[in-house]
């Protein structure tokens, strides 16, 4: 499998090669196009797991699994938002993603959502976060570029929850709200999350909850005015 990254940073599409029999599995409508590959859609892992990952992460319930049917299948991924697109090579390690952020991967590496700390992220205000484990590519995409941290030992960061992609699996964090000085589009407070290193994360410069802030007063009403 080799991947290729192209249109960084705004409009980032990642083209995934794949040899005779190769697979990929891919988050549903991260497809852009494909050539020489056989489709399948399933609840991948089981029915059960996919029910959950896809009410508690998020992610669309069935997942697409191309296969190669020569040396020279494809699949072009990318996000449904504008912005970036960032591809791991993983080596037995952890992982966690945001849902939305995630496009797809090889199919050495497991997606979950029943590690322990989840219940912490599932609290908060739509935040829900996989993880992904094993050895194989992953890849991710993100509104707007991506932004890596390395935290050394002691030294920490605080993050919108509307910015984070993903961080090592390992790192302690902790997830707090943070009302009036930033609310949420439906007036809630927001979430924020300090990390505590040793360990590395990655950003999104862009934010749709933020985005979805300023749009709303934008749209019309019935009556012809904005909000």
């Amino acid at each position: 499998m080799k991947t290729e990254i192209q249109y960084q940073p705004a409009f980032a599409t990642c083209t995934v090669s794949l040899d005779n029999g190769e697979q990929l599995r891919a988050e549903s409508g991260a497809m852009v196009a494909m050539r020489d590959v056989k489709v399948e859609t399933g609840a991948t892992g089981g029915l059960f797991k996919s029910l959950k990952r896809s009410i508690l992460g998020g992610e669309s319930f069935f997942q697409n699994t191309f296969t190669a049917t020569s040396n020279n299948g494809q699949v072009m991924l990318a996000p449904a938002l504008t912005g970036d697109v960032m591809v791991r090579e993983m080596k037995d390690e952890d992982l966690i993603v945001q849902s939305g952020a995630y496009l797809g991967s090889s199919m050495g590496i497991n997606v979950d959502t029943s590690w322990g700390g989840a219940r912490t992220f599932f609290g908060g205000e739509g935040l829900f976060m996989l993880r992904c484990s094993g050895t194989g590519t992953l890849i991710t995409g993100a509104y707007g570029a991506i932004h890596e941290e390395n935290l050394r030992d002691g030294e920490t960061f605080v993050v919108d929850s509307g910015h984070i992609v993903a961080f090592q699996a390992g790192m302690h964090y902790e997830v707090n709200k943070f009302g009036g000085w930033k609310s949420t589009v439906l007036g809630g407070e927001g979430l924020v999350i300090t990390f505590a290193g040793p360990g590395q994360l990655y950003m999104q410069t862009r934010s749709q909850e933020a985005f979805l802030g300023w749009l709303i007063p934008q749209l019309p009403t019935r009556s012809g005015e904005t909000n």
